[in-house]
C-alpha cells in the first residue's frame, strides 16, 4: 500500500483517484511552496487527469478537515494549502504576484517563546504572515 494510501485511510478518508492524484500534489511541492486549489486544478490539467476544480475544492476541503493539510488565508482572499507538518514555520506573500514563500528562522521562534514566557504564556501554536513585493514580482 502507497504512502498516501496509507495517510488517506489513517485520517478516516476512502482511497479514490482524485484524492490521491491531490495528496501527490501536495507532497511533491519544492521545499515552501504552497498552491491554491487553482494551481493544483492546473497541475492536474497539465497531466491530463479528469478532476475538475470543484472537486479539487472539495478534496482540499476533506483534507483540511481530517487534518491532512492547512489553509492559510492572506489578504486578498487568496488561500492556498500544505500538508500539515509539526514544523514552526512562517509565511512571506508577494502582494503583486501572490506568491507564497515558507521560512523558519530559530531566532524568531526563540524570541516569540521568550516574549510570550515573559507576559506568561506558553506558546502551543502561532501565525505569522510578512507582506511585500518580490524582486521578480509580475502583476496578476
Amino acid at each position: 500500500m502507497s504512502a498516501e494510501n496509507q495517510e488517506l485511510r489513517k485520517a478516516g478518508l476512502k482511497v479514490t483517484l482524485p484524492r490521491v492524484k491531490i495528496y501527490q500534489i501536495l507532497e511533491k511541492a519544492g521545499e515552501g511552496d504552497h498552491w491554491s486549489a487553482e494551481d493544483i486544478y492546473k497541475i492536474l490539467m497539465e497531466s491530463g487527469e479528469d478532476v475538475g476544480l470543484a472537486t479539487v475544492y472539495r478534496v482540499l476541503t476533506q483534507f483540511e478537515a481530517a487534518g491532512l493539510v492547512v489553509r492559510h488565508h492572506f489578504e486578498g482572499g487568496h488561500s492556498v494549502f500544505e500538508l500539515a507538518d509539526d514544523q514552526r514555520h512562517d509565511h512571506i506573500v508577494c502582494v503583486k504576484s501572490g506568491l507564497v514563500k515558507e521560512f523558519s528562522d530559530q531566532r524568531l521562534n526563540d524570541l516569540l517563546d521568550e516574549i510570550a514566557e515573559s507576559m506568561g504564556f506558553t506558546l502551543s501554536d502561532r501565525t505569522i504572515y510578512l507582506y511585500g513585493e518580490h524582486k521578480d514580482a509580475k502583476d496578476k
